[in-house]
């Protein structure tokens, strides 16, 4: 009777549940469908159900993606590390490369006195071995300073001073010489100057070295006069009207003599002159002029006009010379020249060159 008995609770319990299922649409809420949408970041949701005491409840779990093996975090260069004077520490060796080579690259600004240019480091050939340097930047300790190697070409550089050069240099101003208030004056005139070449390219070649790009300064030299007021020689003037010779060193009087000057039918001439030769125990040859016609030559010895010296001006037939004749001296009494006494001419001949200028003046 048991048997029988539960085998019929059996189906009245599956058919029930059957009614059950087909009611629960019509009265009941229905549930969501499982959701379908997957989400990819660095976190994941996974979703399983759980069955308790008849109810179905959904439990969600956490999870962190991790980074692949094999890669890790790259590793930065030490803090206070330079390279070529230029900090990276703290960068990777890829932004360490990156600020130095752009650091390199930057003109170098020189100057040249008053005067600047701006130079490509290109231009000049060089070459900085930057990936070399960061790799040793990278295994360096904390704070060291790390040097640049850096390829120049000198040529290039020696070419650049020359152009600077050439373009810069100034010429010396000599001295001049005036003659105010019959008295000689001596301009001051300009020392010239230029660029030192050896030392503007070493100045050059170490800023690329040590990566400077400011600060190069290109040293000058001083180009001295030919001609100054320090180094101007003897000066000759010659006072007509009051027969004086006065000697100058430059501006500064030295000596003064008495000599004779020409008749007034044989004035001597006015003007700036220079002295062109000098002799020694001269020959006297008549010059072709009235008085002189008939004359003949005579040599050195004591009868002879011009003394034992003669220094010839620029303006022709005239000449500074000794006379045995001193009587005339203070006087106009020569044919155009200059007469001295004869040791005062000889004294003189040893204390001016050719070249030496003589005014003559009607004071």
């Amino acid at each position: 009777m048991k048997r029988p008995l539960l085998i019929g609770l059996c189906v009245l319990a599956i058919a029930a549940t059957g009614v059950l299922a087909a009611m629960a649409p019509i009265g009941g809420a229905q549930a969501p469908p499982p959701s379908t949408d997957t989400t990819t970041t660095t976190e994941s949701t996974t979703t399983a159900p759980e069955t308790t005491a008849g109810a179905t409840t959904t439990t969600t779990t956490t999870t962190t993606a991790r980074p692949p093996k094999g890669h890790s975090k790259p590793k930065l260069i030490p803090l206070g590390v330079t390279v070529g004077g230029i900090h990276v520490g703290g960068l990777s060796a890829t932004a360490a490369y990156i600020v130095v080579r752009a650091a390199f690259r930057a003109p170098l600004v020189l100057q040249a006195g008053a005067h600047r240019e701006m130079v490509n480091p290109a231009d000049l050939g060089a070459i900085a071995y930057a990936k070399a340097a960061v790799a040793h930047a990278r295994s360096a300790p904390a704070g060291a300073a790390i040097p640049l190697g850096v390829s120049i070409q000198g040529r290039a550089v020696r070419e650049l001073v020359d152009s600077l050069v050439e373009k810069y240099e100034r010429e010396p101003i000599d001295s001049k010489l005036l003659l105010r208030h019959l008295q000689p004056y001596v301009t001051e005139g300009q020392p010239g100057k230029t660029l030192d070449r050896k030392a503007s390219v070493a100045a050059i070649l170490q800023a690329l070295r040590e990566n400077r790009r400011t600060g190069i300064k290109l040293p000058w030299v001083e180009i001295p006069q030919e001609i100054s007021r320090k180094t101007f020689g003897s000066v000759v003037v010659i006072r007509r009207g009051s027969n004086r010779l006065f000697l100058y060193k430059g501006m500064k009087p030295w000596h003064t003599f008495v000599v004779a000057t020409g008749q007034s039918v044989y004035p001597t001439p006015l003007g700036r002159f220079q002295i062109v030769v000098k002799w020694k125990d001269p020959w006297w040859y008549p010059p072709d002029s009235p008085w002189a016609q008939g004359a003949k030559p005579i040599p050195p010895g004591p009868g002879n006009p011009l003394g034992t010296r003669w220094m010839g001006l620029s303006s022709p037939g005239v000449g500074i010379h000794g006379t045995p004749d001193s009587a005339s001296l203070g006087y106009s009494a020569s044919h155009g020249c200059i007469r001295m006494y004869i040791p005062q001419a000889e004294w003189l001949f040893e204390h001016v060159d050719v070249g030496t200028p003589v005014y003559i003046v009607p004071a």
